[in-house]
């Protein structure tokens, strides 16, 4: 039965129960049953939404969307290797997390909500207002002051009210809750609808492989957004008979913010259960991490809300979590660029875990990686990255 169920105490809601997380606090999961026809989607036009029946949105009219999905995947050349590369740079708000925002908002239009409130270090941000402003719903985004200016002018743009946060990224999400006590908080990780658009990138890559699973998946690490959705995706077709098993997910962090770096290298957590957790099993916070300074503000997440949910994905898939240096990130920058592919550092970040994986680990088979976020969102960056 279709339904939304706290991971920490097991209560259950109704799927259209406006609410983010449970009574006691906990993180909410969505329990849905997702359905693939593969030849009525052959059939359907090249976005997402041509798993329509695999995403939690009743009704058709509530569909908020901006033609997002189906980006390409291209054969690219590292270190003498061929790997895979998702283009989710290529969405309309430049990020691939306007999967999480197109199903997410469509959600929020469904239990007829005029008004949310997001916070991110950018591109969540961005994609939120994009799809609200889409939906004509009203968006307060909460950002830190040290955001990149393109993406702070690109949620104002799109008429969201922009609230600059002093300090931490932490500190933006602390203040982003105290303001969810009265609104709808469309959070890009506690919402547990963000990961049912995510997901997509797993049915995405695995129909343009014809219908398989790769043999590993390497993406960068924040909050886990595109993680976990991908592992969802992954686990939902197999558990559909449609691919045999889930790829290993290959999670790359900044070593200048890597708590789940840490946290997986001295196996924090429980071993994983057969379904990773879910009603009953409390969910702990992961210790915050060190924060230093990184060029990868997308990934510089020092107290991860999903962490468990995470450690719990990477190890059932049999990967592992890489940390990654400054000086090891701003090159993938710049090769890349010299590939022709203008890429913000964020997305650069799985760039070096994946030469890192190739070069340490050797691994074989079909290698699927992702380039997450344009580089023109991060034009001031990338002209001090020129200049160093």
């Amino acid at each position: 039965m279709d339904g939304l169920v706290c991971r920490s105490c097991g209560l259950a809601y109704a799927l259209d129960d406006a609410r983010w997380r449970c009574d006691c606090g906990g993180l909410l999961d969505v329990q849905f049953q997702p359905v693939f026809d593969l030849q009525r989607i052959k059939q359907r036009p090249p976005t997402m939404w041509r798993y329509r029946e695999a995403i939690p949105v009743r009704k058709d009219r509530h569909i908020i969307s901006l033609g997002e999905g189906f980006t390409p995947l291209v054969e690219v050349d590292f270190d003498g290797r061929s790997v895979l590369v998702k283009l989710d740079c290529l969405f309309p708000t430049g990020s691939f997390k306007d999967r999480g925002a197109s199903v997410l908002v469509s959600k929020v239009k469904e239990l007829a909500i005029d008004k949310v409130v997001e916070d991110s270090s950018g591109n969540a941000g961005c994609a939120i207002a994009a799809y609200c402003a889409r939906a004509n719903i009203a968006c307060d985004v909460y950002v830190p002051e040290s955001t990149s200016p393109a993406k702070a002018a690109q949620i104002r743009l799109y008429g969201a009210r922009l609230q600059l946060v002093p300090g931490s990224r932490e500190d933006t999400a602390r203040a982003v809750v105290a303001a969810a006590q009265k609104l709808y908080y469309a959070s890009h990780v506690w919402n547990p609808f963000f990961v049912h658009g995510t997901k997509t990138f797993a049915f995405e890559v695995s129909e343009q492989l014809g219908w398989q699973s790769p043999d590993a998946v390497v993406v960068p690490l924040g909050h886990g957004s595109l993680l976990l959705g991908l592992y969802l995706g992954f686990r939902e077709l197999q558990q559909a008979g449609i691919v045999q098993r889930v790829p290993q997910i290959i999670a790359v962090q900044s070593a200048n913010c890597a708590p789940l770096y840490h946290a997986f290298a001295q196996g924090a957590g429980r071993p994983f259960g057969a379904e990773g957790g879910g009603a009953g099993q409390s969910d702990w916070s992961i210790p915050p991490a060190a924060r230093r300074d990184t060029i990868a503000e997308g990934v510089a997440i020092a107290e991860p809300i999903r962490g468990k949910q995470v450690l719990d994905a990477v190890r059932h898939s049999g990967g592992t979590i890489l940390a990654v240096d400054e000086a090891e990130i701003k090159t993938a920058v710049r090769e890349v660029g010299k590939k022709g592919f203008y890429i913000e550092p964020t997305s650069a970040v799985a760039i070096a875990g994946l030469r890192r994986f190739l070069q340490e680990h050797h691994p074989q088979g079909v290698i699927v990686s992702v380039f997450t976020g344009h580089g023109l969102k991060a034009t001031e960056k990338m002209l001090r990255l020129l200049q160093s």
